[in-house]
């Protein structure tokens, strides 16, 4: 016989790593200074920037 699984325990477990899953991208995301939020916005803009230099005009 197989072992008996609690589905609201799995449920809470499958929901607790989501949870601590997006947290730990939360951090990533959210958890920089400004100067490296800025430096991070001014090269994104220049790479946008110099990709729709590229573009050809019709």
């Amino acid at each position: 016989m197989g072992d008996i699984l609690s589905l609201k325990l799995h449920r809470k477990r499958k929901a607790r790593t989501e949870r601590e899953a997006e947290a730990e991208q939360n951090r990533v995301s959210f958890g920089r200074s400004r100067e490296e939020r800025q430096l991070t916005d001014a090269l994104n803009g220049k790479a946008r920037k110099d990709h729709d230099a590229m573009k050809r005009e019709e």
